[in-house]
């Protein structure tokens, strides 16, 4: 019983903080003007022309371009409205999760009802701190940056590792999902094989993943992006969160946007969890779409959305570590050999990523895994250990002792979902084997 309570934790943990992809609701766009490629991403403009470089001081309200030795300023100007923002956070929240509430909740019974409005409360307090944690250094404007803010480099480069795992396991769980939902989109379709040792799901999954393996090589994003905004809303939390603090024309409503959003979007899961599990009962699948009628419109509409989402999400979830990856490399390096390391590196993590996905194709022991390994981190242990290290000294005894029992839930439920998740992954895989 505590195996299936304990795992469910995991779900709806990524239910509320799922994987992430890090921007607020604008995908990294890279537009070509003639010569000049200037790529706007996160934390700056990252100019890859090299007789022109940006050097961003990490605000959100200024950075600098030299170009020929003159100092340019540029201005973006912090102008979200709270209805805007509470849009934003609600679609950042609502993604992957979605697909099996309804089993966390039909598997952990009642136990998990509560567990969903308990992680709801404590998600929308700490993403309050993060907003806190951004008010005593205005330079910081992203996750990272206040893991450094907290902790120096070692703080970064936790928060940075924590960050790409997630993204990492979060590709995986989407390949897996495409896997399964292709299987019935596509049911009676026969492929043999023979030489190749392959099944016909297995084929099919993988002629999609090549079919997608191009959109690596791309530096204009704006078309995928577009297509993604078609499937399941992209997916994001609190690595985000900081930008959209950083965007509110008044940042001091952050706590309002992240109650409304959080208690909308809990409130949103409740209902679907309890609504698949009643109606599926104890036969709901871990993906709500595999239980669905298949007769339905609405059930083919959402197989295939769940098929293509994957896709395009593949050169999306990519793209800020390839260009951190494209900028890094020396300047005297010409663009066609970057692109070359880009797409190369890109195009062999994803094939790293299917072959994991068609190993262990198990969807929810991978999603919970996600959940308890890392998502649990990210949304609880880090933002309560960085406010409590940024602001030591300046907050009230209660406050401290909540961040402190915080963050010892975080690292117990972290620890104990993690080793249940893999206990339940590995049997499942042992019984694969052997049978």
């Amino acid at each position: 019983m505590w195996e299936k309570i304990s795992k469910s934790i995991g779900d709806l943990l990524l239910s509320l903080q799922p994987n992430c992809l890090p921007n607020r609701n604008r995908v990294p766009c890279e537009t070509v003007h003639g010569a000049n490629m200037d790529v706007q991403w996160g934390r700056c403009h990252v100019c890859l022309e090299g007789s022109r470089l940006c050097i961003c001081d990490h605000s959100i309200n200024d950075s600098k371009i030299v170009q020929n030795g003159t100092d340019i300023e540029h201005h973006v100007e912090a102008n979200g409205s709270f209805a805007h923002a509470v849009l934003n956070m609600i679609g950042m929240l609502i993604g992957l999760g979605q697909l099996s509430i309804a089993y966390a909740v039909e598997t952990g019974g009642w136990a998990s009802a509560f567990l969903l409005i308990g992680l709801g409360i404590i998600c929308a307090y700490t993403s309050n701190l993060l907003g806190k944690c951004l008010d005593k250094n205005p330079k910081s404007r992203s996750y990272s940056d206040i893991g450094h803010q907290a902790f120096g480099t070692k703080g970064r480069v936790l928060a940075t590792t924590f960050v790409y795992t997630e993204i990492f396991m979060a590709l995986v769980s989407y390949t897996i999902s495409l896997h399964d939902n292709l299987i019935t989109v596509l049911s009676g379709t026969q492929i043999k094989m023979a030489w190749a040792k392959l099944s016909s799901s297995q084929f099919l999954t993988i002629t999609a993943v090549l079919v997608a393996l191009p959109s690596l090589w791309l530096r204009n994003l704006s078309a995928i992006s577009f297509l993604s905004s078609s499937g399941i809303v992209i997916y994001a939390g609190h690595i985000v969160f900081p930008d959209l603090y950083k965007a509110m024309k008044d940042p001091a409503r952050f706590t309002k946007v992240s109650i409304v959003s959080f208690t909308l979007v809990t409130a949103l899961y409740t209902a679907l969890g309890f609504m698949g599990a009643k109606f599926f009962g104890g036969e709901v699948d871990p993906q709500i779409t595999l239980s669905m009628p298949k007769h339905l419109i609405v059930t083919k509409i959402a197989l295939w959305a769940t098929v293509l989402t994957p896709m395009t999400k593949y050169a999306l979830e990519f793209a800020p570590f390839a260009i951190q990856l494209e900028h890094k490399l020396p300047d005297s390096m010409s663009s066609k050999v970057k692109m070359i390391i880009r797409g190369g590196v890109g195009s062999c993590l994803l094939l790293i990523i299917l072959a994991l996905a068609l190993s262990v194709p198990y969807f929810e022991y991978v999603l919970s895994l996600t959940g308890s390994l890392v998502s649990v981190g990210i949304s609880i242990t880090f933002p309560c250990a960085f406010h409590t290290k940024i602001c030591w000294g300046q907050i009230s005894r209660p406050i401290m002792i909540l961040n402190l029992s915080l963050i010892a839930f975080g690292l117990i439920l972290g620890v104990v979902g993690t080793i249940s998740s893999s206990k339940l992954l590995v049997q499942s895989l042992r019984k694969a084997h052997s049978a």
